[in-house]
């Protein structure tokens, strides 16, 4: 078979990618909701810089079979890091399954040469990721790191989960919760992709709410957060890739929440609800994840962060990783950002144990 590799670099010729760029993404099992090109192109738009995009795409008479989704920074050291930034839960490349080893060493090569004096620097990239065969293949140094925590449920119905959890008095806890939400006739209501615009508006506002007088993501706030959801997530709908769901209660929307799905993965991304659901014990959390089991598949992912809340369920831990490639002309960059990986781990666990001190002295 012949591969033929090229590096695209400008918003239009990615923009142009998206029925190549969709087909792939189903033929990738271990691609998340953050590889589609709704979701990357949309964030593109909203955080991008002006010439750093270094998308490479890999292609097998005509037909696109690998994508390594980039953009170059230059702070702290020049590399290659993949779209989607800090507002995504995952990174990764994409690669058809279909195809065999030899569009795995098309695209390794072509990263090995659109790098330069560059660093590889893949972020979060979820256990069993498309990356990790690119990873087996490099042959200048590597380096693979722990990333972000994730937690992870199976993909049941809800009475599963309830089953799993370790006591029968936290399981009628939960049933008692379920039967609550009924009575106070909470309705659910899948938004279409015509409603989607206003029900996001509605979300944000909710989240922003329920957060009040509490520290809350600031990036939540922000217009550029707003237009990159309702850009993306309209098509993801479409396609099957999102779901947003309204609650309803007294024919007032009262919550909302996004959902993101892929072949094998569903998380629960944002959502917003109003205080009235707490005031009449309401229980949120309960609440959205019901409405999750209903739309998920494979796995149901509780995304990054090790809130107590979350260990309430029993999940299974699941830790991204951080896949760093480099040529051996780049290999000091590579080492520079090992060594600071370790800093600020090392740094981390010294507060955390301060804090457990009760915030410093013996």
């Amino acid at each position: 078979m012949t591969y033929t590799t090229e590096l695209l670099t400008t918003e239009r010729e990615f923009a142009g990618l998206s029925a190549d760029w969709g087909r792939l993404h189903g033929r990738c099992a271990a691609a998340t909701p953050f590889q589609s090109h709704a979701w990357l192109h949309s964030w593109w738009l909203s955080y991008g810089g002006r010439g750093r995009l270094r998308t490479l795409v890999v292609r097998e008479n005509g037909e696109l079979v690998g994508a390594a989704p980039l953009m170059l920074v230059r702070r702290p050291l020049p590399a290659l890091v993949p779209l989607g930034g800090a507002i995504s839960d995952y990174g990764d490349v994409l690669l058809d399954d279909e195809r065999g080893e030899d569009a795995v060493a098309a695209l390794t090569e072509g990263l090995a040469a659109c790098a330069r004096t560059a660093l590889i620097d893949l972020r979060e990239v979820r256990p069993g990721g498309a990356a990790e065969r690119v990873y087996e293949r490099w042959r200048g140094p590597r380096r693979r790191v722990p990333d972000s925590l994730c937690l992870e449920l199976p993909a049941v119905p809800m009475e599963d989960l309830v089953a799993r959890l370790p006591s029968a008095k936290a399981q009628q806890r939960v049933r008692a919760k379920l039967r609550k939400l009924s009575a106070l006739g909470v309705e659910r209501h899948t938004v279409g992709p015509d409603e989607v615009d206003k029900a996001l508006r509605r979300l944000l506002e909710l989240h922003q709410l329920q957060w009040q007088g509490r520290k809350v993501t600031s990036e939540h706030l922000r217009e550029r957060f707003y237009e990159h959801l309702v850009r993306s997530v309209g098509p993801m709908v479409r396609s099957g890739d999102a779901v947003v769901t309204e609650f309803r209660l007294d024919e007032d929307v009262v919550a909302v929440d996004l959902t993101l799905l892929s072949r094998r993965l569903a998380g629960g991304y944002l959502y917003g609800a109003h205080p009235c659901l707490r005031e009449r014990k309401a229980d949120v959390a309960v609440m959205l994840l019901e409405a999750c089991t209903r739309q998920a598949s494979g796995t149901l992912s509780l995304l990054r962060g090790n809130e107590p809340y979350k260990h309430h369920w029993k999940p299974e831990p699941a830790v991204n990783q951080r896949l760093l490639l480099a040529r051996r002309r780049t290999a000091p960059l590579l080492a520079a950002t090992v060594c600071d990986v370790a800093a600020r781990r090392r740094g981390k666990e010294i507060v955390r144990k301060w804090r457990e001190r009760g915030g410093g002295g013996p």
